[in-house]
């Protein structure tokens, strides 16, 4: 573990980044919704309209992993948090304490940029809750995560009821 390094991402990592998300997405047995390309994370990570950051871990120079984070606003916090969108290490990687060299690099951020808290999500059948609950995360039982996308989203983007 000690020869991984974890930094901030560059432009020059987003071909490396987009191929670790189609990964991630081929993993989850999704890769047909995954339609991210290098182009998207240069331009939403390192345009003029930064949207996210990306720590990145390797060896070697090759890409282990990634966690990609947001600055969001919490109203009740009365001030920003930081929402972990992604945190994905390649399977080959796996047990090497790469993904945990990611969340101290993360936590470190956090604690930096003077976040009260790091929150993410997880689906129930993720395999990584034990190692979240290892590092002391907390399972929020009592929030539900809702989406609203397609035919239901444009729908309800051309009622004029709720005007």
């Amino acid at each position: 573990m000690s020869d991984v390094a974890v930094r901030l991402a560059t432009a020059a990592d987003a071909k490396a980044i987009a191929g670790l998300i189609h990964e991630h997405a081929a993993y989850e047995g999704a890769p047909e919704d995954c339609h991210t390309s290098a182009d998207d994370i240069r331009r939403d990570g390192f345009g003029d309209a930064k949207l996210f950051d990306i720590l990145i871990a390797e060896r070697d120079g090759a890409a282990l992993g990634f966690a990609m984070f947001l600055e969001v606003f919490s109203s009740w916090e009365g001030r920003s948090i930081l929402y972990l969108e992604d945190l994905y290490v390649s399977e080959a990687a796996r047990g090497a304490g790469v993904g945990r060299k990611l969340m101290t690099a993360l936590a470190g951020i956090v604690v930096a940029r003077g976040c009260p808290r790091l929150d993410w999500l997880v689906t129930d059948d993720n395999p990584a809750r034990d190692f979240y609950h290892r590092l002391g995360g907390e399972h929020m039982e009592s929030w539900r995560f809702y989406r609203l996308r397609g035919d239901a989203l444009r729908a309800l983007a051309s009622d004029d009821e709720g005007s």
